[in-house]
């Protein structure tokens, strides 16, 4: 088997002549440290059949795993070793479980061995008699990065972005060892910070630099002699030479102050998913356990979760972002796309402001922008200015980036600074007259080979586009707000769209670092579609006598972001209105027309107030505006529910039907990264089939039994 990328023998160090070499996840080689330190046991894990791929850790890899540390564990009452190191092969220390052996776990009893092989295996790193250490050079995703914790040190390459324990975010807990261990080491607040709030923001990550600030890892070393200087690292510490300090462990009282605040903010965002409950106990129960009764716990709790349908949807949710990542989602092969070096943007308002940021950081390209008239323009600048400086002093950008990224962006009220662009997309308001007018006046301005793209939500694309001279160079690039944090982008194609058209938007959507998915030219397209049949439901139950607040709380079962007023609210109310208009006009009585969110518009009032626990909730004030509560057509909480999930289930299958997108799963991916559709429900398609609404409202499910969690590849 080939050697790692990097190894002792190109650091300096000695390798030991005839040191055995493991075959499998973990080798094991000899290094004898600097200055008399002693010998060094170092453990390389990688991917013993593909070394382009992270190791991960299934039951074979563990027990190689295990092999090896309980030799280096005899070795070590031997006085045959000072320390032990275990690295990976860049850039991966481990990526966690194997989540193939994971998805395909058929009973408890499976469930339960792999997650007593866990603990068996990575214990053993806090059990050897001689100090043990992590080099993590590269990403540590769950079950790696815990591999790290029961190290006694840490290090870290400077360039690796990826620590992450995403468990909670697919459906399970950080389960060999992660609940019990990490709040020792950084504190309790830290610990519900990595376990529960970045995974469900998101699943964020945490850099090298930021890892050090929390206390995660204990030095920050240079990546292109990272396992050199490692080792002469290890070896200071070994010799007393560099101290390593831990803080105290939280009392009592700061540790249940956090526990409290975690379940009062899991509880505010209406969190449905059990995983994010199952390590909040584990985290609150770690200070009254020992080591063996919190890892039988944490098997316990992996043991109920491996066997759930929340894992096996999060499985499907994270192989279908995944594989979608790769490349443009849907039957689209690359093509002729056009080289685009500048980019012009009509409108500036703030989802123009964030596009041209967006485009300009990226794309590294000049970006015009247009606005009609000075105050705008000057609008426009300031908003580009905040977006920008909010990057700055989120840490995400240098200032001499910022000051390029502000010079590359101009805003005039000249519509022929656009002529020397070779895309434009507009973002101009939801009037069809005033987009048609537009890119009329747009063909007489710019090159013929130009690509045109709008940023429309829900109007036609062919519809916008058929009196053009050209419109097979028109297309939709459909962005979701906010730009920058929405994984999305819709690439609409009409009958008319040629090939340059569509693969330069599909190659600009992946420069921009985005997913795109393709979608026909259908009304509100998938998104919006499948959220303004969801609102449409629910205002129309408040019309007919349900209480605001009975329609507020009747969906938080499914665990979406916030409730459908917070959404109206978020969206913008004239905008829903305006989307829901165009959909009642083009698809007809599904979605009802709402008298009283048309008068609550009027009126400009707010849906929504800070409800006791801190989140949004609707302000039961504006019933009034609905009419009567009560009557016969009202309805409770369940009663709503199932109205709304049948509503979703029928205009899925339209959808479906009408061919705008191919394939259920490329509904449940512009659900999931458009409009944040859980993740521990696995889309919305998936959901709806276990449900039993499938089957109830079409006669047949989405998916096939079974086909809804494949194991990600």
């Amino acid at each position: 088997m080939a050697a790692p990328p990097e190894g002792p023998a190109a650091t300096g160090f000695r390798t030991v002549p005839g040191t055995v070499e493991r075959v499998t996840h973990a080798r094991v080689r000899d290094v004898v440290l600097p200055d008399g330190t002693g010998t060094f046991a170092l453990v390389t894990l990688d991917n013993g059949l593909d070394h382009t791929k992270p190791a991960t850790l299934g039951p074979h890899g563990l027990a190689d795993l295990r092999a090896v540390l309980t030799e280096q564990q005899a070795r070590a009452g031997r006085a045959e070793i000072v320390g032990l190191g275990v690295t990976g092969a860049p850039p991966h220390l481990v990526a966690g479980a194997d989540l193939r052996t994971v998805a395909a776990l058929s009973d408890h009893r499976q469930a339960r061995a792999i997650a007593e092989r866990g603990h068996a295996a990575l214990r053993l790193l806090g059990e050897i008699t001689v100090p043990t250490f992590a080099f993590i050079n590269g990403a540590a995703l769950g079950g790696g990065l815990e591999l790290a914790l029961h190290c006694t040190y840490r290090t870290v390459a400077a360039d690796v972005t990826a620590l992450a324990l995403p468990e909670t975010h697919l459906g399970l807990v950080p389960g060999w060892g992660g609940c019990f261990l990490l709040p020792s080491l950084i504190g309790i607040d830290g610990a519900i910070e990595l376990i529960l709030r970045r995974p469900l923001a998101g699943n964020q990550m945490t850099p090298a630099a930021e890892a050090l600030a929390l206390g995660l890892v204990d030095a920050v070393l240079g990546p292109d002699r990272f396992l050199d200087e490692s080792l002469t690292w290890a070896a200071q510490v070994l010799r007393g030479e560099v101290g390593v300090p831990r803080s105290a462990v939280d009392d009592a009282a700061t540790w249940e102050a956090a526990i409290a605040t975690a379940r009062a903010d899991l509880a505010r965002r209406h969190v449905a998913a059990r995983a994010p409950y199952r390590a909040l106990d584990l985290l609150a129960a770690a200070p009254s356990r020992d080591r063996d009764a919190a890892f039988e716990a944490e098997d316990d709790a992996l043991t109920e979760l491996l066997m759930s349908d929340e894992l096996r949807s999060g499985l499907y949710a994270l192989d279908l972002t995944l594989r979608a990542r790769r490349g443009p989602a849907g039957p689209h092969d690359a093509g002729p796309a056009r080289r685009v070096t500048t980019v012009g943007i009509v409108g500036a308002g703030l989802m123009a402001a964030q596009l041209g940021v967006l485009v300009a950081r990226r794309l590294a390209v000049p970006v015009a922008m247009r606005e009609v008239d000075d105050e705008r323009v000057a609008a426009g600048e300031a908003a580009v200015r905040r977006q920008v400086a909010g990057l700055v002093k989120g840490g995400r950008l240098a200032e001499a980036e910022a000051a390029r990224l502000t010079e590359a962006i101009t805003v005039s009220t000249d519509l022929t600074a656009l002529a020397a662009a070779h895309l434009v997309i507009e973002a101009v308001t939801e009037v069809m007259a005033v987009k048609q007018q537009l890119f009329a006046q747009l063909e007489d301005v710019v090159s013929a080979d130009t690509v045109l793209a709008t940023n429309t939500s829900a109007l036609s694309v062919t519809t916008m586009s058929d009196e053009l001279r050209h419109p097979e160079r028109v297309v939709g690039l459909h962005f979701f707000n906010p730009v920058a944090r929405m994984p999305l982008v819709v690439v609409v194609h009409t009958p008319a769209a040629d090939d340059v058209a569509l693969d330069t938007a599909f190659e600009v959507a992946v420069r921009l670092g985005k997913t795109a998915v393709p979608v026909a030219d259908r009304p509100g397209f998938v998104v919006n579609r499948v959220l303004l049949r969801l609102l449409a439901e629910v205002a129309a139950t408040v019309e007919r006598g349900t209480p605001v607040a009975v329609a507020d709380r009747a969906l938080r079962p499914i665990g979406l972001p916030m409730g459908p007023f917070a959404l109206i609210q978020l969206v913008g109310l004239p905008v829903a209105l305006h989307v829901l208009g165009t959909l009642h006009a083009e698809l007809g009585p599904r979605y009802p027309l709402s008298p009283g969110l048309t008068q609550l518009a009027a009126q400009g009032r707010s849906l929504v107030r800070l409800g006791e626990d801190g989140s949004d909730e609707v302000d039961p004030a504006i019933q009034d505006a609905f009419g009567p509560v009560g009557g016969a057509a009202a309805l409770d909480e369940a009663g709503l529910l199932d109205a709304v999930l049948t509503g979703l289930t029928e205009e899925i299958g339209l959808l479906l039907d009408e061919e705008v997108v191919p394939r259920a799963d490329q509904v449940d991916l512009c659900m999931i990264l458009g409009a944040g559709w859980p993740f521990h429900l696995g889309g919305i398609t998936p959901y709806l089939d276990r449900a039993g609404h499938a089957e109830r409202v079409l006669g047949h499910r989405f998916h096939a039994p079974g086909v809804a969690s494949p194991p990600v590849q």
